[in-house]
C-alpha cells in the first residue's frame, strides 16, 4: 500500500504510530508496506525528540 507520508514532523508522529498500534507489528513491516524508508522516518522524528521504543512498538 503505497501512501504519501505527512511531511510535517509531529503529523508523522501521529500517523506513524497510529499506523503501529493498529496495522502493523513492527516498524519495518510499516516501511516495507507503505514502501518508505525507515531511515527517513527515524531522522525526521528524531528532530522533534522523538525515538522509536521496539518495547513499546511506538515512537516516544
Amino acid at each position: 500500500m503505497h501512501m504519501e507520508l505527512p511531511k510535517d514532523p509531529v503529523m508523522l508522529l501521529s500517523v506513524v504510530n497510529t499506523k503501529l498500534r493498529d496495522y502493523y507489528t513492527s516498524l519495518d513491516a510499516l516501511c516495507e508496506d507503505m514502501q518508505t524508508e525507515k531511515q527517513k522516518i527515524i531522522d525526521t522524528l528524531k528532530g522533534i525528540d522523538y525515538e522509536y521504543d521496539e518495547s513499546r512498538h511506538q515512537f516516544v
